[in-house]
């Protein structure tokens, strides 16, 4: 199992014990400190790509970008693919979406999202509750969906929260983030972009058995999948 981390703070969290789990060793590839990203999958049954505070096409701020890109174009049609908040909007805008920065409104903290139609019959999701809840940290949003995608989840402020390409899915929120995290962020931050902090850390450990439940399950099924 290949892993991406594009962003120091953006690491695997729970997905590592969920991998376990499923007796999938993880092939972790530090992006943003210069671990090169491999030319192909060979070799690797899945790739999951994690967040990032960039842009997928700000290439200049983060040089990886290029060779992650060329990475889902291999991975595609191969082996499963799971694109995490930016690994979601390298994802969409590798296969012709577009992604902008800054748009709407941004969500921090744990948030519902709406299972679509086209969702409940999606390998991931079928069965679950039609209202979930992710933890959300982004401001950025993918804005247009490739022509062939699937969209699976919305929220009140972000439409484009799940999507699937053939065997690739992109998520914007984190389903690999708990509550230690979440405690960790940094409260003059959540108020600047509206967002109390007590209240933000208070959501995330209410809803953590929750929010454990829901994405061990999802992330799962994904992990299932892997031949």
């Amino acid at each position: 199992m290949l892993i991406i981390e594009n962003d120091r703070d953006s690491g695997p969290g729970r997905l590592l014990d969920w991998l376990d789990e499923h007796g999938l060793p993880p092939v972790v590839v530090r992006a943003w400190d210069g671990e090169p990203v491999p030319a192909s999958m060979d070799g690797h049954a899945a790739l999951i790509m994690l967040g990032g505070g960039m842009l997928p096409d700000e290439d200049e701020r983060s040089p990886w970008l290029p060779a992650e890109r060329s990475l889902l174009r291999d991975a595609h049609g191969r082996v499963p693919v799971l694109g995490i908040c930016l690994g979601a909007q390298l994802l969409a805008h590798t296969f012709g979406g577009e992604v902008q920065g800054k748009y709407g409104q941004p969500e921090k903290g744990v948030t519902s999202l709406t299972v679509l139609p086209a969702g409940a019959n999606d390998v991931l999701l079928a069965g679950l509750p039609s209202t979930l809840r992710a933890v959300e940290s982004h401001q950025d949003q993918i804005t247009r969906l490739p022509e062939d995608a699937v969209l699976l989840m919305s929220s009140e402020r972000c439409t484009n929260q799940m999507l699937r390409i053939g065997q690739s899915w992109g998520v914007q929120f984190h389903p690999e983030v708990e509550a230690e995290r979440v405690r960790r962020w940094e409260p003059a931050r959540l108020r600047s972009l509206g967002f109390d902090p007590d209240t933000v850390v208070a959501d995330a450990e209410r809803y953590a058995v929750e929010l454990e439940k829901t994405w061990s399950t999802v992330v799962g099924r994904f992990l299932s999948l892997v031949g």
